[in-house]
């Protein structure tokens, strides 16, 4: 005797008129949002908007080259990109997942030529068989995927190395050198994020999802599904949201699983389907806990995410760290000054009677492009340094340093110390550089 289980009846779906479609539609505004931080992505390196130059040890910053000596600025920049994300993650969840993280952006990609593959190969092959339609599926993947790989390991590296230093090296397959070996490694390596790991690097290597749940409180944005119980469901089952998911998940299941990035894709899927039925969408972007209908009717800056007084910290901390670097980048001096005695020989006699002083003088350009300093001594008349050429011309990237003399005429029955103060002006520095030091002859000239 066999028990038949009694079957679930499908929920009924009481047709009303069909409503228009809604006023925002999230997977559209998202994807420009990616192809805004793919190019900025892609363009960061070569406009040196962020780049690292490790064989020269510069770091560039929103078109400012600055030397490792400036680790100071360095620090402030990295602490600011840093402290943005987090800022994101608190005012507005999982916001950097979806819509800027360029794993997630090339995941999705990936998955796209898939499906673009797929229905190509069913295209172009009608009549073919199934075996010569998969391999024509594969092969487009595979092609495509590989020359992806080929340029984003190329855009990536040049983070790190100088873009047209590493172009010679992929023209001339260079697989030698330190930049061609990393060029092939990160070209293996993204090949392989691209067919095989995707998304799973965000549930199971990628920490940020995990630190979200520290962040998150009863104020973060979440994508929430909100249903009736009963005879008042309204969810027919569809099961669209769970098939749109890029990560695999069931919304309706809870706002708050790992897999979850907030992207929206889930909110049009119930949309489009409800409302062919005369319903609103189920599943909404909330703040915490408050019901959509009532965040639609607060204040502006509640419903940008300043809802409580700490996210208005968070922003003041944010205006602080933007102005901080601000003033550091536009108190930093193009080209760098140091003057500074040398006192391992107190003062010199020359063959014509003048006496010297021995100064350490560097000077470095810290710009793009040729730059001229000139120097000269207030407080001594008659005084001059002991240069090859003033001004002094220095390339891009150059270093001039070296000691030299100062040389002024002996004064009889004068004093022994003289208080000067030696200038240099940049044809790159809006005002000049001064440093205050001491002159000293001999009482008696033998």
């Amino acid at each position: 005797m066999s028990i038949q289980a009694e079957a679930v009846p499908k929920p009924k779906v009481e047709r009303l008129p069909a409503l228009p479609p809604p006023d925002t539609i999230y997977r559209p505004i998202r994807k420009r949002i990616h192809l805004a931080f793919f190019l900025a992505f892609v363009a960061a390196p070569f406009t040196n908007l962020m780049r690292f130059d490790i064989p020269r040890q510069r770091f560039y910053f929103a078109g400012f080259e600055l030397w490792i000596s400036e680790f100071a600025i360095i620090f402030f920049a990295l602490m600011l990109l840093m402290f943005v994300i987090a800022a994101s993650a608190i005012i507005h969840g999982r916001v950097y997942c979806s819509y800027a993280c360029p794993q997630m952006i090339f995941s999705e990609w990936s998955q796209d030529v898939e499906r673009w593959a797929r229905r190509s190969a069913q295209r172009w092959l009608k009549s073919a068989s199934a075996d010569l339609k998969k391999a024509l599926e594969l092969g487009l993947f595979y092609g495509v995927l590989a020359v992806a790989s080929v340029f984003l390991a190329f855009v990536f590296t040049s983070y790190f190395i100088e873009p047209r230093d590493l172009l010679g090296r992929l023209v001339h397959l260079d697989f030698v050198t330190v930049g061609g070996i990393t060029g092939a490694t990160v070209t293996l390596i993204t090949f392989l994020d691209f067919t095989l790991v995707r998304q799973k690097f965000c549930t199971t290597v990628c920490p940020y999802g995990y630190i979200q749940g520290m962040f998150q409180d009863k104020h973060t944005l979440l994508v929430s599904y909100v249903d009736g119980v009963g005879e008042a469901k309204d969810c027919i089952e569809c099961k669209k949201c769970v098939r749109v998911c890029e990560m695999g998940i069931d919304i309706r299941d809870s706002p708050f699983q790992i897999e979850c990035i907030h992207c929206g894709d889930c909110i049009d899927a119930c949309e489009d389907i409800l409302r062919k039925v005369g319903k609103p969408g189920l599943i909404h972007y909330t703040w915490g806990e408050t019901p959509k209908a009532v965040a639609l009717l607060e204040p502006w800056y509640l419903r940008w995410g300043f809802r409580d007084a700490k996210r208005v910290v968070i922003l003041l901390i944010l205006v602080f760290y933007l102005t901080g670097l601000g003033l550091a980048l536009s108190l930093r001096r193009p080209v760098l000054v140091e003057i500074n005695p040398d006192r391992s020989t107190m003062f010199k006699v020359l063959d014509d009677g003048r006496i010297a002083n021995l100064i350490r003088l560097k000077l470095a350009n810290r710009t793009g492009k040729t730059a001229q300093v000139r120097l000269w001594v207030e407080g001594l008349p008659g005084a001059d340094l002991a240069l090859p050429a003033n001004p002094v011309v220095l390339k891009s990237g150059e270093t001039f340093e070296r000691t030299v003399e100062l040389r002024a005429p002996y004064v009889e029955n004068g004093q022994d110390v003289h208080h000067i103060r030696i200038l240099a002006q940049s044809d790159a520095a809006r005002r000049s550089d001064a440093e205050d030091m001491t002159f000293i002859t001999p009482l008696k000239r033998k």
